[in-house]
C-alpha cells in the first residue's frame, strides 16, 4: 500500500467515526437517551442499578436536549407539557447539569400541599389505598420499613409510593407551583430530594425538562455484584425487570 493509498485509508476511517458520532448525537439528543438510576430516591418504582430509556422528544427540546447544554437558546421547541404521575427525568434548578428523575405531582397553578401525612392538590385530598406489596425500601445505605399506597391523582394515573412507618412527612406549608413550572416528588417519599426542598430542587423550570422515562432495559442488584464481574451476574441480574415498561 503507497503513502496516498494509506491516507485516503486514514481519512476514510475518521469520516466514518464522525458520522457515526452525529448520528450518535442525534439519537441520543432527540429520541432515546439511557440513564442509570443510582439511587434510591424513587423506589419502589425504580432500584439502584436500573438502566432506563427516556424519549426526549415527548416533551419537545431544549438545550438540556443536547451533551453538555450549550447555552444555545432559553426557549423550548415543540413543547408538550408533561402529565401528571409522568417519571421525568430533568436538570436539577441548583446547577443546571445534574440529572434527576422524579414523578410529576403538580402542574403551573396547581397549589400542593401535606397534611397528617396526605397529600392535597388544590385542596382535594388525593385518593390513596394501603397495599402489602412492599415491607422495605433503601435509604442510602440503609433500609427501613415502610407503608405502600397505590395514590390516584386527579387526572386518573395511579402509582406506588411508600412512607416510612418509624417516622414519616406529615405536614408542609401550600406549596404554590409557579407559571412553566412543576413540581415533583420521589415514590419513596421520606428518602428524596425533590421540589419539597426548595433550597436543592424547588420548582422545576419546563426548560429544565430533559424527558420521559419509558422503559427499563437491564438491571443488576448492585448490592450483590457490580457489571464488571461478569462470571457472577447471574447472581444479581435481575430478570424480572428486563424491557419493563415504567408506570
Amino acid at each position: 500500500m503507497n503513502k496516498n493509498k494509506i491516507i485516503i485509508s486514514i481519512i476514510d476511517n475518521i469520516k466514518t467515526i464522525i458520522y457515526a458520532l452525529i448520528i450518535a448525537i442525534l439519537i441520543r439528543s432527540i429520541f432515546f437517551q439511557p440513564f442509570y438510576i443510582p439511587s434510591s430516591s424513587m423506589e419502589p418504582t425504580l432500584l439502584i442499578g436500573d438502566r432506563i430509556f427516556v424519549s426526549k422528544y415527548t416533551y419537545g427540546f431544549s438545550k438540556h436536549s443536547f451533551p453538555f447544554s450549550p447555552n444555545l437558546t432559553n426557549k423550548r421547541f415543540f413543547y408538550k407539557s408533561p402529565e401528571p404521575g409522568d417519571l421525568v427525568v430533568f436538570k436539577t434548578p441548583v446547577d443546571n447539569r445534574t440529572d434527576y428523575i422524579k414523578r410529576l405531582i403538580g402542574l403551573p397553578g396547581d397549589e400542593v400541599q401535606f397534611i397528617n401525612g396526605d397529600i392535597f392538590i388544590n385542596n382535594e385530598k388525593i385518593i390513596r389505598k394501603k397495599i402489602d406489596t412492599f415491607e422495605s425500601v433503601r435509604c442510602g445505605k440503609l433500609s427501613f420499613d415502610v407503608s405502600a399506597y397505590q395514590e390516584t391523582l386527579p387526572n386518573g394515573s395511579k402509582h406506588i409510593a411508600v412512607y416510612n412507618k418509624d417516622g414519616t412527612l406529615q405536614n408542609t406549608a401550600k406549596f404554590i407551583v409557579p407559571e412553566k413550572h412543576f413540581f415533583l416528588l420521589g415514590d419513596n417519599r421520606d428518602c428524596s430530594s425533590d421540589s419539597r426542598y426548595l433550597d436543592n430542587v424547588g420548582y422545576v423550570n419546563f426548560l429544565n425538562l430533559v424527558g420521559k422515562a419509558q422503559i427499563i432495559f437491564f438491571s443488576n442488584d448492585t448490592r450483590k455484584s457490580s457489571l464488571l464481574k461478569i462470571w457472577n451476574l447471574n447472581n444479581s441480574f435481575r430478570t424480572d425487570r428486563l424491557f419493563k415498561k415504567i408506570k
